[in-house]
């Protein structure tokens, strides 16, 4: 469905970071496993991070101290004795390499170290990376608070790391079988679409700066301009050249097309078919039919895939696939045509 390589090229685009020289070498090697190529990325990675300085930040500490500092526990060491040893339990903050990212880190680093699929060479550099965290915790994979995590001047070198992170615990982590972790071959298709999304984006922003690509609002074309109960409309990519639109809306499915086993037919998914039509009609509220929409599926197994094109109440709606499972250049030739077809 899509080689392992090509994931590579897809972080590339998606982490413009991947793209600095200390990378480059990764793109040259060949990889029979996502499991492999994503250890090989955080590896050199967290090497990066490490001649930078690990992120560190104040944790909350509660522990029975010779010299008090921080804030006196006065229960707790009554409770506990302590001041029989001439010692208080204090609450203090510690700045300290122990700190949340660091955890998610390491967690990711050892579950790669523990996985079959990933080579020698690649577990050997990160066992070494690991000494560097001798005093960083492990997390637990399953409890991981994504959406809690913040980026900042001082800590954004990290972003990039951590959606590798993301990628192994969340697109990989499969079961628990006799108490250890089962890795799976392939990122899961939801994790994948993310990364699809933000591929096709970012390429169309550095090979076409003409078309001003943006994953962009759209605003319900209503009457009078009330709107205050209506859902946002966010689409995936919007690209603009001179006065026509292009509104793509990208989808990784392990099964494009919806069967009806009745009639043995086979459709496109009618939800996605109702919503590129709502974000084109929408956007084009001046109904010039200058709006186009495009479904753009991730190519799967399956014998037929959509390769159409309709013109509905004016507009064109198009439905495409892109093959991932080819040469990456094989992958630029198929976006190009499409934008320049479609667009210019």
């Amino acid at each position: 469905m899509i080689r392992i390589q090509n994931i590579y090229y897809m972080l590339a685009y998606a982490f413009q970071v991947l793209n600095e020289e200390g990378y480059r070498r990764v793109a040259t090697e060949e990889f029979e496993y996502a499991s492999d190529l994503l250890a090989a990325i955080l590896a050199k990675g967290i090497a990066n991070q490490i001649k930078r300085g690990l992120h560190r930040e104040y944790v909350g500490t509660t522990s029975a101290l010779n010299s008090p500092a921080g804030k006196i526990n006065v229960s707790a060491s009554v409770k506990q004795n302590s001041m029989l040893k001439k010692q208080l339990i204090c609450d203090y903050d510690e700045f300290t390499e122990n700190a949340y990212m660091n955890k998610i880190l390491k967690t990711t680093a050892m579950l790669l170290i523990r996985c079959p699929e990933v080579s020698a060479e690649r577990k050997k550099a990160l066992r070494k990376m690991m000494l560097y965290f001798i005093n960083v915790d492990e997390a637990n994979p399953y409890r991981i608070q994504w959406s809690a995590l913040s980026y900042h001047r001082n800590n954004a070198t990290y972003k990039m790391l951590l959606n590798i992170c993301y990628l192994v615990i969340k697109g990989l982590l499969l079961t628990e079988q006799n108490g250890s972790r089962k890795l799976a071959r392939y990122v899961d298709d939801r994790r994948m679409h993310r990364l699809f999304e933000k591929f096709v984006l970012e390429y169309y922003r550095r090979h076409y700066p003409q078309f001003n690509s943006s994953a962009s609002f759209i605003d319900w074309d209503v009457e009078g301009g009330e709107t205050e109960c209506l859902p946002a409309m966010k689409s995936d990519i919007t690209l603009r050249y001179q006065d026509k639109a292009l509104i793509i809306d990208t989808k990784f499915y392990s099964r494009t097309m919806q069967t009806n086993r009745l009639f043995n037919s086979r459709t496109l998914h009618s939800h996605n078919m109702y919503q590129i039509f709502t974000y084109v009609k929408n956007m084009d509220f001046a109904h010039s039919g200058n709006v186009s929409g495009l479904l753009l599926y991730a190519k799967t197994d399956e014998e037929i895939v959509p390769d159409s094109d309709y013109i509905i109440n004016g507009n064109r709606i198009s439905v495409k696939t892109l093959d991932l499972n080819t040469d990456f250049s094989g992958i630029c030739y198929q976006l190009n045509k499409i934008a320049e077809r479609l667009l210019m």
